[in-house]
């Protein structure tokens, strides 16, 4: 079995940012040399999530319209009472899932028609790690 842990790192310029992060999985699938398997794809902080969906500026708004309806980012929450400004953005991440776990068939990501790997940063403006893990054969 082959292993293989890639970081990227993203500095967004907005504090809620889309970003399409598919070519870079790609790539460190196939600088792993491993042709059946599967990849983790973990966002390494607790305020942002790794979405698989269309790239399709619409839907990405309406992601975001609905989880502000749901938790207004500037509400009043607990949380933020220590100092914190970013109570919503945690909240937000569960909603959308943290982690994406994806097949590898024949050397690269085994993708749908339409899907790509997205990280979706809630409290940006600063560096943030993202976890590549991938295992197989």
């Amino acid at each position: 079995m082959k292993t293989k842990t890639v970081y990227l790192t993203y500095k967004t310029r907005e504090k809620i940012e889309i970003v399409r992060i598919t070519d870079e999985i790609e790539r460190a699938v196939r600088d792993s040399g491993v042709k059946e398997g599967l990849v983790l794809v973990n966002p390494m902080h607790i305020t942002a999530a790794v979405v698989v969906n269309d790239n399709e500026r619409g839907l990405h708004q309406d992601y975001l319209r609905i989880l502000e309806k749901l938790v207004p980012y500037g509400d009043d929450y607990r949380h933020n009472d220590s100092g914190e400004d970013n109570a919503a953005s945690h909240v937000w991440r569960q909603f959308m899932g943290h982690q994406v776990v994806l097949p590898i068939t024949k050397g690269s990501l085994d993708l749908g028609t339409w899907e790509q790997v997205f990280y979706f940063e809630f409290d940006g403006k600063r560096s943030k790690r993202v976890l590549v893990k991938i295992i197989g054969g």
